[in-house]
C-alpha cells in the first residue's frame, strides 16, 4: 500500500499558478531546454517577475542573471530547473532554503535510469517531505497555466499551436505523449487551461493534478493519461471529489496486456496495479476509459457543450440509410436504447416525405437539404414526441458548404436553444471555419457518424453517472465479529470468521470422527455434504476429500472414513482437525464471492457466477472495498448473466438482496483487515429463491505474506 501525501506538504496553488518565477539553468539560446520556457514566459502573457538564473552569464535572453536561486532578491514562487542531475538535488535543497514554493524538474536520469538516479529520486521526495515544497518531475515535460500564461515546459508544441484557456484540463504521467495530445487536441479546437506532465513522480502525483482540476472553476473537463499509479487511495479520493463535483473524467490508462504492463513499468518505474481493479475504480467513479487520443478528444470535444443528460435514449436523424444502419449498430452497441418514433409521429412524417424512414433511424433522405425546413420539422418531432435524450444526425458534405450551413444553423436554432440540455451531435465533413460555426451554435461536430454515436454514449455516461448518488457511509461491522486469522486456517474457522462478520454462511459443524458426523447429520436434517478440513489442504476434490449429497448414516460414516484416509494418503504431514458436515444446498443460482488485496488500491471485492461461469467465462465484476448496498446492487447488475438470477426459462428469481448484503458486509471486513489479509474466496454462495437469502457453501480465508500451492 502506499502512502498518501504527507500532511505538511503545500497544495498545488504555487505549481500550477504561481506569481513570480525563475529559470535555473536558463540559456541565452532560445532552441534549448534552459531557454525555451524562458523565451515562452518574457514573449507571453505571464505578468509577474520572471528572473533567470545561470552561474557563467551577467545576463540571459536580455534580462539579468543570478549566480544561484539564494541570489535572487525577489520572493520566488516556482522554479523550471534545466540543470545536470548530479546538481538537482543542491539546487532544490537552495529553491527550498529561499522559501520557493514549487519546482519543475525537467532533468533526467534519475529512478528511470540507474541504481543511482533511484537513490538521488529518493533524495527529492525526502526533501520536498521535510520541506513542504512541491516537486513536478524530475524526467518531465512539465506544465503550463494557459490562463496566466506560466508556461513551463520545453514542448515545441506551443510554437506550433498557442496555447489559449479552455474548459479542459489534461493531467499526463508521459511527457511525449502529454505534449501528442495537447497537440492533437489544440489542432482539434479542444482547448486547454492547465497541462501537467507528471514524469518520475518524485513528489507530484497524477492523483493531486486530478484533485486540483476537481476543484478548479475553470476545468469542465478532465483528461487523464498513465501507464501505472503508485498512490492507489490518493487517485481513488481525487476521482471521487471529481465525482462529487460532476467533472467528467475521461481516462486512458495503458497496460491492459501482460507485454503492455510491463512496459509501462520499465518506462516509469511505476508499480501496474491489476487491470480489472482499474475498471472497478473507474465504474464506481463514473470515470469513462478511453483506448485512444482519438476516442478522448471526440469526448472532451462533446463534452465541451456541457449537456450530459440522465437518460439513455438516442435519437438517429440521417440523410443516408446506410449510415442509419452504421449507427444503430454502434447505438446498441454502446448500451443505447435506440428506441422507436410513436406509432402516431411516424404516419406524421411519412405524410411529410411519402419515402422517409420515420421508425429511428429517421432517414430524412437528400432530398429534405431541398427543403430545410422538413428537417427542422423531423427534428422537432423527435425531441418532442420521441422524448430523445441526445441525437446524432449524419449530414455529411452537404451540410459542410457554407449556403446550407448557414440556413441550417439558422433553421435549427430554436430547436437547439429550447433542449439546451440535449446533446446535439452532428457528423459533418467541412471546413475549419464552418465546423466553428457549428460549435458556436451549440453542436458538437465528429466526420466519422460512429464515433459521433460513442461521444453521445459518452456524455450519457457521466449524465447517469452523476445521477446516481456515491455510496454512502458502509454500515460498522457487527460488535462481536473476530478478526482476519494470522497465519492459514481450515475451511471451518474460515466460515466462521467470515459468519462472524454478518456473511450468512450453510448449516456444518465440525466433526472429529465417524460417529460425530452422523450425529452433526441428525440435527441438520437435510442431505449433506462432507468435507476434509486442514489448512494443509487446499484443494479437497482432487484427493477425494470431498462427499456430496449423503443422507443415511451408513453411507456418511463409510465417506467419512474415506475422506480421512485419503487425506493421510496424498498429505501424510497434514494437520487434519476432522471432517465438515455442512448442509446441502440444491434449490439455487451458484455464484462466488471473493476478495483480492490490490497492491495499489488494496481490497477489493469480486462478485459473479459460479461453476463454470467464474472458470471459463470470467464472468466476474470488481467493486473497491468499502461500500454501501446501493452500490454492490449497481455491482451486481454488471454480470453478464444477470439474467439467471433474475429468473430464467420460467425459474424463480433469486434472492439478489442477500447477494448485495453478503457483498456489503464483506467489502467493509475485507477493509478493516486490509493489513492482514491476501485473499479470500466463498464459492460457491449459493443463492436460493426470492425472499429465502443466501448461504456460502465453502470458504478460504489466504493471510498476507502467505505463498499457496
Amino acid at each position: 500500500m502506499s502512502n498518501k501525501t504527507p500532511m505538511n506538504r503545500r497544495p498545488l496553488s504555487k505549481l500550477l499558478d504561481p506569481k513570480s518565477v525563475a529559470v535555473i539553468g536558463a540559456s541565452d539560446d532560445a532552441k534549448r531546454i534552459g531557454g525555451r520556457p524562458l523565451q515562452y514566459l518574457l514573449k507571453g502573457t505571464f505578468s509577474g517577475p520572471v528572473y533567470a538564473v545561470n552561474a557563467n552569464r551577467e545576463t540571459v535572453q536580455g534580462i539579468p542573471a543570478y549566480k544561484t536561486i539564494l541570489d535572487v532578491p525577489g520572493e520566488v514562487d516556482a522554479v523550471i530547473i534545466a540543470v545536470p542531475a548530479a546538481v538537482v538535488i543542491q539546487t532544490v535543497r537552495d529553491c527550498a532554503k529561499k522559501g520557493v514554493g514549487a519546482a519543475v524538474i525537467f532533468t533526467s536520469g534519475f529512478a528511470e535510469q540507474d541504481t543511482q538516479g533511484v537513490e538521488w529520486q529518493s533524495e527529492l521526495t525526502q526533501i520536498s517531505n521535510k520541506t513542504g515544497i512541491r516537486l513536478l518531475g524530475p524526467n518531465c515535460l512539465g506544465t503550463f497555466n494557459a490562463k496566466t500564461g506560466w508556461l513551463a515546459t520545453f514542448t515545441t508544441s506551443i510554437d506550433q499551436y498557442p496555447v489559449r484557456p479552455g474548459p479542459i484540463a489534461i493531467a499526463s504521467q508521459s511527457g511525449a505523449f502529454g505534449s501528442h495530445l495537447y497537440t492533437v487536441a489544440a489542432k482539434r479546437g479542444v482547448r486547454c487551461t492547465y497541462w501537467v506532465t507528471t514524469g518520475n513522480e518524485a513528489d507530484v502525483e497524477l492523483s493531486e493534478c486530478i484533485a486540483y482540476y476537481a476543484q478548479s472553476p475553470e476545468v469542465k473537463v478532465i483528461a487523464v493519461y498513465a501507464e501505472g499509479v503508485r498512490n492507489g487511495p490518493g487517485l481513488r479520493d481525487a476521482l471521487e471529489l471529481a465525482y462529487r463535483n460532476k467533472k467528467p473524467v475521461i481516462f486512458q490508462k495503458v497496460g491492459r496486456s501482460g507485454a503492455g504492463a510491463e512496459a509501462a513499468a520499465s518506462h516509469t518505474a511505476s508499480l501496474a496495479g491489476s487491470d480489472e481493479i482499474y475498471d472497478a475504480l473507474f465504474r464506481q467513479y463514473g470515470v469513462f476509459r478511453v483506448d485512444s487520443i482519438e476516442e478522448l478528444l471526440d469526448i472532451a470535444l462533446a463534452c465541451q457543450a456541457g449537456a450530459m443528460p440522465s437518460g439513455d435514449k438516442i435519437g438517429l436523424l440521417t440523410i443516408s440509410g446506410g449510415a442509419g444502419v452504421q449507427m444503430a449498430d454502434t447505438a446498441e452497441a454502446s448500451g443505447l436504447n435506440v428506441a422507436e418514433m410513436p406509432i402516431e409521429q411516424q404516419k406524421h412524417l411519412k405524410e411529410l416525405i411519402p419515402f422517409a424512414g420515420v421508425r429511428n433511424p429517421v432517414d430524412v433522405t437528400a432530398q429534405a437539404l431541398n427543403d430545410l425546413t422538413l428537417i427542422k420539422r423531423f427534428m422537432e418531432s423527435m425531441m418532442e414526441f420521441g422524448g430523445y435524450d441526445a441525437v446524432v444526425a449524419f449530414f455529411t458534405v452537404v451540410a459542410g458548404s457554407r449556403v446550407i450551413s448557414e440556413q441550417l444553423i439558422e433553421t435549427l436554432k430554436d430547436i437547439r436553444e429550447q433542449y439546451v440540455n440535449a446533446p446535439m451531435i452532428l457528423s459533418i465533413v467541412a471546413p475549419d471555419d464552418i465546423v466553428r460555426d457549428y460549435e458556436k451554435a451549440g453542436y458538437t461536430i465528429l466526420e466519422d457518424p460512429a464515433r459521433a454515436v460513442r461521444a453521445a454514449a459518452a456524455l450519457i455516461h457521466f449524465g447517469t453517472s452523476f445521477e446516481k448518488n456515491l455510496a454512502a457511509q458502509a454500515p460498522a461491522l457487527p460488535p462481536n465479529v473476530m478478526q482476519a486469522p494470522d497465519k492459514l486456517r481450515g475451511e471451518d474457522e474460515c466460515r466462521k470468521i467470515l459468519a462472524s462478520a454478518g456473511i450468512p454462511m450453510a448449516n456444518s459443524e465440525l466433526a472429529r470422527t465417524a460417529k460425530d458426523a452422523v450425529s452433526i447429520w441428525q440435527g441438520i436434517k437435510v442431505p449433506v455434504a462432507l468435507k476434509i478440513v486442514s489448512s494443509d489442504i487446499l484443494h479437497k476434490t482432487e484427493i477425494g476429500g470431498v462427499a456430496l449429497n449423503l443422507n443415511n448414516a451408513n453411507d456418511i460414516e463409510n465417506a467419512f472414513n474415506r475422506i480421512i484416509e485419503a487425506g493421510k494418503t496424498h498429505y501424510p504431514d497434514a494437520k487434519i482437525d476432522g471432517v465438515i458436515v455442512s448442509e446441502m444446498i440444491t434449490d439455487g443460482v451458484e455464484t462466488v464471492l471473493g476478495v483480492i488485496n490490490d497492491p495499489i488500491f488494496g481490497p477489493a471485492v469480486m462478485f459473479g457466477l459460479g461453476g463454470v461461469f467464474v472458470e471459463v467465462l470470467s464472468d466476474v465484476t470488481f467493486r473497491l472495498a468499502p461500500f454501501d448496498i446501493t452500490e454492490a446492487h449497481r455491482m451486481i447488475s454488471e454480470i453478464k448473466g444477470i439474467k439467471m438470477l433474475y429468473g430464467a426459462r420460467g425459474a424463480q428469481p433469486s434472492d439478489i438482496n442477500s447477494i448485495a448484503e453478503a457483498l456489503v458486509k464483506l467489502s467493509v471486513f475485507a477493509h478493516k483487515n486490509a493489513e492482514k489479509i491476501s485473499s479470500i474466496d466463498i464459492n460457491p454462495f449459493m443463492v436460493k429463491p426470492e425472499g429465502k437469502g443466501a448461504a456460502g457453501v465453502d470458504a478460504l480465508i489466504i493471510p498476507n505474506g502467505v505463498e499457496v500451492n
